[in-house]
C-alpha cells in the first residue's frame, strides 16, 4: 500500500527536487563532523559548503547535534561577509533495529532541544524499545523532523524489505542516492540507486542524497 507523503514539513519540498545530480554540489542532508566520527571542524564543514555553493546541508553526526550550532555561526558569519550560504538544517544519525537488522537513520530538520529526541542525543546507541525504528520514527517526528532510512543497501537485508517495513512504519523519506563504491569523487552507484529510487517512488517516500563524508572533502566520503 502507498503511504502518503509528508507535505507539510518545510524540507519536504526540497527533498522532491532531489535528483542523482543534486549531490554533491547542490543538496548534501549527510556529513560528518569532529563532533562524532568525521575529519572535519564544524567550521570547516561550513566554509567547503559555502565554497561548493550548497544550496541545503545538513550535519549528520551520530546520535549527537553539537555541530549545529557551531556550523550555523560559521554561516553567519559567512552570510554577514556577502557570501552566499546554504541552508542548513537540523540533522543526526540515530542506529535502530528495523527488521531485526541494525540500520542508520538520518534524522532531518527537527527541533534540537526536543524532549523526544534527547535519548538519541547523549553520543552513543540506545538500548532497550528505544532502539527499536517505530521508536525512534515516532521520537523524529514528534520533534517536527523527518525520518529517513540511511543508505538501504548497505545492510545484511536487501533494500526492499527494509524500505518495505520502513514506509509501514511511516518512515518519511529514505537516502536514494548514494555511493555505495566509496569513490574518492562522489557520485551515485549506477543500478542500485536506481531500483532504490523506483522502490521509493513506488512506495511514496521522499528522496535525499548525501556524501556521508567522514574524510576531508565534502566531495567525497
Amino acid at each position: 500500500m502507498r503511504r502518503k507523503a509528508p507535505t507539510c514539513h518545510p524540507l519536504s519540498p526540497v527533498l522532491e527536487q532531489v535528483s542523482q545530480e543534486s549531490c554533491p554540489r547542490q543538496f548534501n542532508f549527510h556529513c560528518h563532523s569532529l563532533c562524532s566520527d568525521g575529519s572535519l571542524t564544524p567550521e570547516e564543514l561550513a566554509d567547503q559548503a559555502v565554497k561548493i555553493g550548497l544550496k541545503h546541508f545538513a550535519v549528520t553526526d551520530h546520535h549527537s547535534i553539537e555541530a549545529f550550532p557551531l556550523v550555523q555561526a560559521r554561516l553567519d558569519q559567512h552570510r554577514q561577509g556577502g557570501a552566499q550560504v546554504p541552508s542548513l538544517w537540523s540533522g543526526t544519525e540515530i542506529s535502530c533495529l528495523l527488521e531485526g537488522c541494525l540500520v542508520h537513520v538520518l534524522a532531518l530538520g527537527f527541533e534540537p532541544a526536543h524532549s523526544a529526541m534527547a535519548p538519541y542525543l547523549q553520543g552513543d546507541t540506545v538500548v532497550g524499545d528505544l532502539l527499536l525504528a517505530s521508536a525512534v520514527v515516532k521520537a523524529i517526528q514528534a520533534a517536527g523532523g523527518l525520518a529517513l532510512l540511511a543508505h538501504p543497501a548497505r545492510y545484511r537485508l536487501s533494500f526492499k524489505p527494509l524500505l518495505r517495513a520502513a514506509a509501514s512504519l511511516e518512515f518519511d523519506g529514505a537516502e536514494v542516492w548514494y555511493d555505495y563504491e566509496m569513490q574518492s569523487q562522489w557520485r551515485p552507484s549506477p543500478h542500485v540507486c536506481d531500483h532504490v529510487a523506483a522502490l521509493c517512488k513506488d512506495l511514496n517516500l521522499l528522496q535525499s542524497c548525501g556524501t556521508d563524508t567522514h574524510g576531508m572533502s565534502l566531495l567525497g566520503r
